[in-house]
């Protein structure tokens, strides 16, 4: 749905850490399809992010702006009050593009993810200039503070290594505070971070928009006694998190599936070193790395996995596996924000033996598999909508935008209600 004609278009500029095309990572996803809906909507929204915008679909609807040259080293972070991804973000170049769109009118700033928070008080700067205030909007994707605290507080190896991540944590958690307490609307992916990050903050400031699917599906799928007894999972695995949670998987997995005459399928990108480590280690796992079409994958596969340890947060590959109609096995820990309903179509344990156990024990319970696909499928559908995410973002973003006008003395028409609740 679309504001009034009678007002002009909310104009937003959203200020990103990539161009999220090609989406081959769970944030990109997130950040690129919440900002192509909430055009969608009716806003008119200016992207900026490193990257190429050549991948960008001519369909979509986001003005995007890529910024010049290539990120810091992460060296920089260790003598910058900025976390890792704020301060490699944190270039001239993108400073200076910056400082340009903040020379226009702006409705709304949306600083996504705790990495643009090196923007925040160039934004604030920008509010106190302008007597027509615009809303300050942080998406946040995860609770970072608390991801942190796990990945340093379990992490293994070299002294070196245990004191950057705790050094990492203690400016992401400084940050985080810090964008949270002064911007006017908070997202997040779940209540859980909702209630964890802006417990604070009044209901009318903080909005839950857990991830739309727009991916591939599969209409119709049987789960069969030729479908090779094959276990896959999914992802990104260039963040250090997800490069211990895979580890740690498949140091557990991989002996007991080759025990058991199954065998895993790594789909996605994996660090070279890491790879080559894994590789040398495991006799029942395969590393296909960034695959254009998984389609095939999913069709071969009786389970897909999703075994994050670390980091809170909600996992959009869930999506992909409801999705391709993929039964699902899980952690209650990284089930954060799947509705009970749905968890109750997947296999949920507390630990990895655990997790492993109960995938061994089902791969061959045909029945138990396709019922759970087919009600997961069914959960998913009603639940899972991109669209109507831009909406609940517009409105929220509006409801804040025009309750401010008349102190600042420039109203003007508000925006046609949506018809959505603010929660």
């Amino acid at each position: 749905m679309r504001t009034d004609a009678a007002a002009a278009p909310l104009r937003v500029l959203w200020i990103g850490r990539y161009i999220p095309y090609p989406m081959d990572a769970g944030a990109k996803v997130y950040s690129g399809k919440l900002a192509e809906s909430l055009a969608e909507a009716g806003a008119s929204v200016r992207f900026l992010g490193f990257g190429n915008v050549d991948p960008v679909p001519p369909t979509s609807r986001v003005q995007w702006l890529a910024v010049p040259n290539e990120r810091r080293n992460q060296v920089v972070s260790l003598i910058s009050r900025l976390p890792i991804a704020a301060a490699v973000d944190a270039t001239g170049a993108y400073k200076l593009l910056l400082d340009a769109q903040l020379r226009e009118a702006w409705d709304a700033i949306v600083l996504d993810g705790y990495g643009s928070g090196w923007a925040l008080r160039r934004c604030h700067a920008y509010r106190a200039a302008r007597g027509n205030r615009p809303v300050l909007v942080h998406v946040s994707h995860n609770h970072e503070e608390q991801a942190w605290r796990s990945m340093a507080s379990q992490a293994r190896g070299a002294l070196l290594k245990r004191l950057v991540l705790w050094q990492n944590y203690r400016k992401v958690g400084a940050l985080e505070r810090r964008i949270v307490r002064t911007v006017d609307l908070l997202t997040t992916i779940t209540d859980e971070d909702s209630a964890a990050l802006g417990g604070m903050l009044p209901q009318s400031r903080r909005l839950t928009l857990t991830p739309g699917h727009e991916g591939w599906v599969a209409t119709t799928r049987t789960i069969t006694a030729a479908t090779p007894r094959r276990v896959i999972i999914v992802g990104s695995f260039r963040w250090v998190l997800k490069q211990e949670n895979l580890t740690r998987f498949v140091e557990i997995a991989d002996p007991l599936f080759k025990q058991n005459n199954i065998e895993l399928d790594v789909v996605g990108d994996v660090p070279d070193e890491l790879l080559a480590t894994l590789k040398s280690r495991c006799t029942a796992t395969c590393f296909h790395g960034f695959v254009d079409d998984i389609a095939d994958f999913f069709k071969r596969a009786r389970i897909a996995v999703v075994p994050e340890l670390i980091g809170g947060g909600f996992k959009l590959k869930f999506l992909d596996y409801i999705f391709a109609r993929v039964p699902t096995a899980t952690l209650a820990l990284a089930a954060t924000g799947i509705p009970a309903e749905l968890q109750r179509e997947m296999l949920v344990s507390q630990d990895l033996p655990g997790l492993i156990a109960d995938i061994v024990a089902n791969i061959d319970r045909i029945d138990v598999l396709n019922r759970m696909q087919e009600r997961a499928f069914a959960h998913g559908q009603a639940l899972f909508r991109w669209v109507e995410r831009g909406e609940l973002l517009l409105q929220a973003i509006a409801n804040i935008r025009y309750a401010e006008q008349p102190r600042s003395g420039h109203a003007r028409p508000a925006p046609r209600a949506l018809g959505v609740p603010i929660s």
